[in-house]
């Protein structure tokens, strides 16, 4: 067995392309920076603090533009003795109800040994002891929900905490939230007195253009990236990858990150186009098999069956296109089909995964229908059915009418 030895030919600073990292300045966001100002004001001026809704696609610096903004807010509030601030920040990511987030927000505020169990309190128990806390603390709060659509549609705190000051359950603290979400339905999906409450200021984050995405790279690079071991043309490369796909600076970093590992392993002094490219296939097949850990027998076939029509180069299909692969794909499994509509659900949980993209088609008197294709390579969607579908004969077949269809 070789030793361990420390690699360092590509990397000056590798945590700097990592989630976690903190940059000094945001890049790409001034406008909205400007527009977040705003909103915080009322803070500075010593007034009760707006709500705020802030939504847009994962990795386009909602998160990473409130905590710069709330750390600077802090640190400027510090010039005016009448106004105490405390932020508070939770991720929702792992709690899918008001309660769940009541208890967390209980226990944050709480010194450790007198937390609150998660089980056992009436949901207004849990609400008062939260208000009691608030109260305790007192000054101004700023309450940060982040990835606050986990919750679902069970919202009632995001009613009450918006209005716990005008209803009496607070006079020494004022309270603000600060609603973070990826889901754009989200807001849409509330009741609407908690949108009146919730959503009193909202702000969008749109997606990275390629351009946006090379600055932001190439300011990261200086810190992550030995000289002269990265070039324009990889950045910008890594930067239009992730532009076409979803716009998110956190894909455009891990590419980089990636791709300098896969350098680095072997034993190159500078990341190349190919280097990317190798670590872009890797990320799409693992993003496969992560949305298949989550399908069902039922959900993988419908995914095959798409495949296996993308093989024939028969995609966009429609779903009853895809439901007569998948009813053959069963019979060779020896799986009970379900019924069509059944299918349909799978389908769109797998659009929902972005493993699958989908058309609407308008055809006026016939209705409209959709028509499903895969959206992510051919090979990345067959090599991942592979790991988990025992059909190696029929996986097999598919592969071979893709090469003859020369889908690879």
């Amino acid at each position: 067995m070789r030793r361990f030895e420390r690699k360092q030919n590509i990397f000056r600073n590798k945590d700097a392309l990592g989630e976690s990292y903190q940059p000094e300045q945001i890049e790409e966001r001034d406008e909205e920076i400007e527009e977040y100002m705003a909103v915080l004001q009322p803070v500075v001026d010593g007034w009760e603090p707006n709500n705020v809704f802030l939504y847009g696609n994962t990795g386009v610096g909602k998160t990473a533009v409130t905590d710069h903004l709330l750390a600077r807010l802090q640190e400027d509030i510090k010039d005016y003795d009448d106004v105490d601030l405390s932020v508070i920040s939770i991720n929702c990511k792992t709690l899918n109800s008001s309660y769940q987030v009541a208890v967390k927000l209980v226990n944050e505020l709480r010194p450790t040994g007198a937390e609150i169990s998660s089980t056992g309190y009436p949901q207004q128990t849990v609400f008062k002891k939260l208000y009691e806390e608030l109260e305790a603390l007192a000054g101004t709060i700023i309450i940060v929900l982040d990835e606050i659509d986990s919750i679902g549609d069970r919202d009632e705190l995001l009613y009450e905490l918006p209005r716990a000051r005008s209803n009496n359950y607070l006079d020494a603290a004022k309270v603000g939230v600060i609603g973070i979400s990826n889901d754009f339905k989200f807001r849409d999906q509330l009741d609407p007195r908690v949108q009146d409450a919730l959503c009193e200021r909202e702000l969008h984050f749109p997606p990275y253009d390629a351009p946006e995405l090379k600055n932001i790279l190439e300011s990261r690079a200086e810190i992550a990236i030995a000289d002269d071991s990265v070039n324009t043309a990889v950045l910008k490369y890594c930067a239009a990858l992730a532009a076409r796909d979803s716009g998110s600076a956190r894909q455009a970093l891990d590419l980089l990150r990636l791709a300098g590992e896969i350098a680095e392993n072997q034993d190159e002094n500078v990341i190349k186009e190919e280097h990317v490219a190798s670590a872009q296939t890797r990320f799409e097949q693992e993003r496969v098999e992560e949305g298949m850990r989550e399908l069902t027998t039922h959900g993988r076939l419908a995914l095959l069956a798409v495949v296996s029509k993308a093989a024939k180069k028969e995609t966009p299909s429609r779903t009853r296109e895809i439901y007569e692969e998948y009813i053959t794909l069963c019979k060779s499994s020896g799986t009970d089909p379900l019924a069509q509509r059944s299918v349909h659900n799978h389908l769109s949980d797998l659009r929902m995964l972005g493993i699958l993209a989908a058309n609407e088609n308008r055809s006026g008197s016939r209705g409209n229908y959709y028509s499903y294709q895969l959206d992510v390579p051919f090979t990345s969607a067959i090599d991942a059915m592979s790991d988990v579908l025992r059909l190696d004969n029929e996986i097999e077949l598919i592969r071979d009418i893709a090469s003859v269809n020369k889908v690879f």
